[in-house]
């Protein structure tokens, strides 16, 4: 078994199947720090006096918490009880740890030894992955900074199982030692509530012992303050692999150094440096294809439609998070005649549902509507005061990521999404990382134009197209970190905007019983996940002198009916996009009928009222109704409250909130859209694409 992540998986395996154990022959770990010490963050000699070490030393490797936890590194922090599970198996491990991958960098010999060596479509792949990672490196410090982690791992694991009998291994040096895996802080033997093995039981949970290693405070966030004292080094050691005796202890072959290389005159001074570029440029089992080999017509086609001599309508800008409601508001406003609405831009947060990477399906899904012409920027990763470089601001911090639901950031409900969106088409745009070093990157790489614009840049360049006079609708499916970056960094940005449709809050009255969705924070029992995941930036939102239309929770509970709107697509001929959307909801439909991590995902069918509120195209169908409510969002720093959408009896700021409407006719509005044919998709997805790229006719 090769493991290179975090060890959940292979731990509730172990856990669940004791008797299976036997059948494993051997485990290999890329993990842990033993004895290492971190040469990243370290200020080269000739730095100049502003550069800030920062792990440089330490232990471990975790760049965003080395503050507060020296000792960790990235794979074993992730889960440090299942670490100590496998740790602990009784199964033979062999570890690389940081001890040995610290001392194989990528040197800038090798990288134009490799530059020089690509006989294969892998080796041109992985050069040309590499190449993007040194151009956009931290700080310059790429050939310092940047190891052969896991692939130095398999190059271990694999002289280890051709020298199993002599257990002599070609490229590291190994030894013996007696370790485990930290997962709690001292003082040991006086759990808090932090540690749920320990807490209130009076037997602790998987045999535990009370007053051993595991038996203190659990690190409970990047930015615990158990786990600093002072200016000093930060105290916290989950997910340390620490060398300790006695019963807690477990004897593992640990690789502590890569072993220099034989042929002494070769500019590559490691022995794994020259293997690696030779097994990945061997023809045996050579890759068959790249790209524009398997399709010898490839093409890249820009679809950008043809507005002369249309009036078109309203200008507006989408904001959107990535979550599959997101995507099917998105494809709604589409379809909505551009006399009507004119798209312009869409601001992609990074504080929401997905990872930047994602953003490449918003690319796929534009391409596919023939509307290469809207532009997209990628928003902060971070809420509004919230940064992993700050301690513990009383507001902000990653505390509130905890909030969003199983599925978020690639996981389960980003997995049905985007695994259905390999049958959109490829568009030649797409996510690449910032680089040029015009926008901060060290160096260009070899097409800096390429790079993914950011929210701000979009808006700005939106403002300076538009004629004089002209206002932007903004409609916000998610957190409010843009807007709220907008307002903060433009001062004329709230005279450009004519409104602000923003779905999400829960508005707490007096009586009303009905419960948030912030499912897991259970302390938090009245805040929307829009509101709570950017406090900050909501709060600047709500209390700005921008003309809003709130569309509450409650509300969005009214179009929860998944069953109803797949039932209303359905038509001879249907659209593209509506056999896609279908096929959405419907895959999500059966998650939540069968598997409680998808209970929540009915509430992406809310997100389609929001655009259908701001297309307005049918409000007498929709008969909507609205109040004036004098509103604020609370902001306190209290995991409990924050978040929550509460009266205002100052009466400060009036917010336009929706009432009722007719339910029934969204659903058939939304169908509707989707159905008719006109705006309908210029290319129907991939399998279309690969037909014709594939035949000089098609």
């Amino acid at each position: 078994m090769f493991m290179t992540g975090v060890h959940t998986n292979m731990a509730i395996f172990l856990m669940t199947n004791p008797n299976l154990k036997k059948n494993i022959d051997h485990i290999y770990i890329m993990g842990g720090g033993v004895r290492s010490k971190n040469p990243t963050g370290c200020c080269p000699k000739n730095a100049s006096s502003t550069c800030q070490p920062q792990q440089c030393g330490d232990h471990g490797n975790m760049f965003t918490a080395f503050r507060s936890n020296p000792y960790a590194e990235f794979n074993l922090f992730g889960d440090p009880f299942a670490a100590y599970q496998v740790f602990h198996s009784g199964i033979p491990i062999t570890l690389v740890p940081l001890d040995a991958t610290n001392t194989i960098p990528i040197t800038r010999e090798f990288f134009e030894a490799f530059e020089k060596n690509q006989r294969t479509y892998e080796a041109q792949y992985v050069f040309k992955s590499l190449k993007i990672a040194r151009d956009t490196w931290f700080d310059d410090q790429f050939y310092t900074s940047y190891f052969m982690w896991d692939s130095f791992m398999a190059g271990v694991a694999a002289s280890a199982m051709r020298n199993i009998r002599d257990e002599e291994n070609e490229f590291a040096e190994m030894e013996y030692m007696n370790i485990t895996v930290i997962t709690s802080n001292e003082p040991y033997g006086i759990p808090d509530s932090s540690n749920a093995f320990f807490a209130d039981r009076k037997i602790p949970k998987f045999n535990l012992k009370k007053n051993g290693v595991h038996s203190g405070h659990v690190q409970i966030g990047i930015q615990d303050p158990f786990c600093f004292r002072g200016n000093a080094t930060g105290i916290c050691k989950d997910g340390y692999t620490e060398e300790v005796t006695g019963p807690d202890s477990v004897r593992v072959r640990v690789a502590t150094r890569a072993k220099p290389n034989v042929d002494e005159s070769s500019t590559l001074d490691r022995e794994y440096y020259v293997n690696y570029l030779d097994v990945l440029n061997q023809p045996q089992h050579k890759g068959r294809f790249k790209f524009t080999t398997e399709f010898p017509y490839y093409k890249e086609v820009l679809y950008k439609p043809d507005f002369k001599g249309k009036k078109l309508g309203k200008i507006v800008v989408f904001d959107m998070d990535m979550s599959a409601g997101d995507f099917l508001a998105l494809f709604y406003l589409l379809k909505v005649p551009v006399e009507e609405i004119n798209l312009k831009a869409i601001l992609v947060t990074g504080s929401g549902w997905a990872n930047a990477a994602t953003i490449d399906v918003v690319y796929d899904l534009l391409h596919m509507m023939g509307r290469d012409d809207i532009v997209v920027g990628l928003g902060d990763s971070f809420g509004v005061n919230q940064s992993y470089s700050k301690v513990g601001p009383t507001v902000g911090d990653c505390k509130y990521s905890k909030a969003i639901p199983h599925g978020s950031g690639g996981r389960l409900d980003s997995d049905t999404l985007y695994g259905l969106a390999r049958d959109l088409p490829r568009s030649p745009r797409g996510y690449t990382a910032h680089n040029s070093v015009k926008f901060g990157a060290p160096r260009d790489t070899d097409f800096p134009q390429l790079r993914q614009p950011l929210a701000l840049e979009v808006w700005r360049s939106l403002v300076k197209s538009i004629d004089d006079g002209s206002k932007i609708t903004i409609l916000t499916n998610g957190p409010l970190t843009n807007i709220a970056n907008i307002l903060l960094s433009e001062s004329n940005a709230s005279s450009i905007i004519q409104e602000v449709i923003l779905l999400g809050g829960h508005i707490n009255y007096k009586k009303n019983q009905e419960k948030g969705n912030v499912i897991n924070v259970p302390s938090n029992k009245y805040a929307e996940l829009n509101m709570f995941l950017d406090t900050l930036a909501a709060k600047t939102v709500f209390e700005s002198s921008l003309d809003i239309t709130l569309i509450p929770l409650h509300a969005q509970r009214k179009v929860y009916a998944l069953p109803k709107i797949i039932k209303m697509l359905q038509a001879k001929n249907m659209t593209h996009e509506a056999v896609f959307t279908r096929r959405l909801l419907t895959r999500l439909h059966h998650l939540h009928q069968r598997h409680h991590l998808y209970r929540h995902v009915d509430m992406f069918a809310g997100e389609i009222l929001g655009a259908i509120i701001l297309a307005g195209g049918d409000q007498k169908l929709l008969n909507s109704t609205f109040e004036i409510k004098h509103l604020k969002v609370y902001t306190d720093g209290q995991l409990s409250r924050d978040g929550e959408v509460i009266f205002d009896t100052k009466k400060k700021k009036g917010f336009k909130v929706l009432q009722g409407f007719n339910h029934v006719s969204c659903y058939n509005i939304f169908s509707n859209g989707l159905l008719r044919r006109k705006q309908s998709a210029v290319i129907g997805g991939f399998g279309e694409q690969k037909r014709r790229w594939s035949s000089p006719t098609a």
